[in-house]
């Protein structure tokens, strides 16, 4: 879709972070050159400037007495998920054009992550098989797919590692994440088998702030986030859209289960801010204000612009470079700006991870990704400003000892 332009995107903390030396909490606007600056998860806090200015257009306010009730729509396959919320789903991806909805079975959940496991359990065998079904993936992989598999300790599925080098005989569920989380390459699936699969697309980050959206996906299983596309994590709100209604239902069974739905507030609150989204490029015109998605991309494109300085001054990593191409919502030629920076480090450097932490910035190691190489490492570019700046300030000084 074409859009006039103004005047003018979950990772858990790693407890591997170490704390400041004096035990104290550290103050995100009052920065020091020994405070630690934590990139290594992936709260998208960098928003937050544009959602303040919006305040009051965003502000819900729910009285008491209402949404008591366990059900939200109860003729609906999603029983739980509040109409205004999938009205407002649908009328987004229409707006951006990312993701087909037409025929489509829209699932709500407590974030992508619980979706994500909820696709497994509809996609493995009904009959739990003597071998669990692999779930594959190729590196570096998206590094909590692994812990939400191993953590259920299923009989239905296992971790199955890197799906480039997938050669079993044996079924398989593939998951395909683009863009990509860690490095932000855009992927198609690759398992080269004569095994049966299935395939689940985890489009988290199929926004245009991240990545131009050269095409409408239409794919059989496809994840999105709230948390990313507009930087609210703090609300746990994901949907997915399911081609097949067998497997939108069995998705719809797993949450029932395993959380008896999705918090209505945290609904309500979604489709309020989905709504004004929609409703900026509805009205463009008599809104003095820059539109979302123009305000989010040009706030990454600015940081990618001075994170790749900081880079090429310090002379010590190098990160990956994203081609350009045509996007259908902006209606221009683009680039790529992921949430994530995957560097790596030169040579005389053998661990990236122990590297940064040195000059107190943790980082998220690329082992934890499948990379079987130590120099790489994952920074999130989703930090408040100030970190950021610093962030920026110590990389560009970084030397090898």
């Amino acid at each position: 879709m074409v859009v006039a332009k103004s005047s003018s995107a979950s990772d858990p903390i790693n407890n591997n972070c170490f704390p400041c030396s004096n035990g104290t909490t550290i103050s995100l606007s009052t920065l020091s050159p020994n405070s630690i600056i934590d990139a290594q998860k992936g709260d998208p806090l960098a928003f937050e400037s544009y959602w303040k200015q919006m305040s009051d257009e965003c502000t819900v306010v729910i009285k008491g007495w209402e949404l008591m009730s366990y059900y939200s729509d109860s003729s609906n396959m999603c029983w739980f998920m509040l109409p205004e919320l999938r009205d407002e789903i649908e009328r987004l991806h229409h707006l951006v054009g990312n993701a087909v909805t037409k025929d489509k079975y829209i699932v709500v959940g407590n974030g992508s992550s619980q979706l994500f496991q909820a696709a497994l359990f509809a996609l493995s065998p009904l009959d739990v098989p003597d071998h669990p079904i692999n779930v594959i993936s190729p590196t570096p992989y998206y590094s909590e797919y692994k812990n939400a598999i191993n953590i259920l300790h299923s009989r239905m599925f296992q971790w199955g590692g890197d799906a480039a080098v997938y050669d079993k005989n044996e079924s398989y569920i593939e998951v395909v994440t683009s863009p990509n989380n860690p490095d932000g390459t855009l992927r198609v699936p690759v398992v080269n088998s004569a095994a049966k699969g299935k395939l689940i697309h985890d489009l988290a980050y199929y926004w245009p702030q991240y990545t131009p959206i050269t095409y409408e996906a239409d794919h059989d299983v496809m994840l999105f986030t709230f948390s990313k596309c507009t930087g609210h994590a703090g609300s746990r709100i994901g949907w997915a859209i399911v081609k097949d209604i067998e497997v939108a239902k069995k998705m719809v069974t797993f949450v029932q289960s395993s959380s008896m739905g999705v918090s209505k507030e945290s609904q309500t609150r979604a489709a309020k801010i989905i709504g004004v989204i929609c409703d900026g490029y509805q009205n463009f015109k008599s809104i003095e204000s820059e539109l979302f998605f123009e305000y989010s991309k040009r706030l990454m494109r600015e940081r990618w612009e001075n994170f790749r300085g900081a880079v090429e001054q310090s002379k010590v990593f190098t990160v990956t470079k994203y081609p350009r191409a045509y996007c259908n919502f902006t209606n221009e030629i683009s680039e790529t700006y992921p949430s994530f920076a995957w560097l790596k480090c030169e040579e005389g450097i053998e661990n990236a991870y122990n590297f940064l932490r040195k000059m107190n910035i943790c980082a998220r190691e690329g082992e934890r990704f499948g990379a079987a190489d130590s120099k790489y490492v994952r920074v999130s570019m989703l930090v408040m400003e100030d970190e950021f700046n610093e962030l920026l300030k110590r990389l560009s000084n970084a030397k090898i000892e």
